[in-house]
């Protein structure tokens, strides 16, 4: 991993360990980062905005700011992917801790969710 203090806050680089069937991230955007997703192993839906597509190994997807996405594993395999976020933003956090805001009130988890530049279309 490639925290933003360790690049001078240009981009982060955070890998994403998933097992079979996880669901991943519901459609959301981010105002001030991009993010690119690349496939380091098995298979992984992801969605554009427009569309859900199908990413193998060595695949590649780039989101700009303010671009609608999700992910999600829906094969009974696992699935191992980085993703890049530019500018680097603190992000590690959010993924080491939404698992335990998902736990919380709606508007604990929603003010988690924007505190780290996540805006999802399903709210909170």
């Amino acid at each position: 991993m490639a925290k933003q203090e360790n690049t001078n806050g240009e981009f982060g680089l955070y890998k994403i360990d998933m097992g079979p069937k996880a669901m991943g991230a519901t459609e959301h955007f981010h105002r001030t980062i991009s993010e690119s997703f690349y496939v380091l192993s098995g298979q992984v839906r992801l969605c554009n905005g427009e569309r859900w597509v199908t990413g193998g190994e060595g695949d590649f997807l780039y989101v700009p700011a303010g671009g609608l996405h999700a992910f999600q594993n829906d094969s009974d395999d696992p699935v191992s992917l980085l993703l890049l976020f530019t500018p680097g933003a603190p992000r590690e956090e959010y993924f080491e801790k939404v698992a335990e805001y998902s736990e919380r009130s709606r508007e604990e988890l929603k003010a988690f969710r924007v505190g780290h530049d996540q805006y999802n279309t399903d709210s909170p």
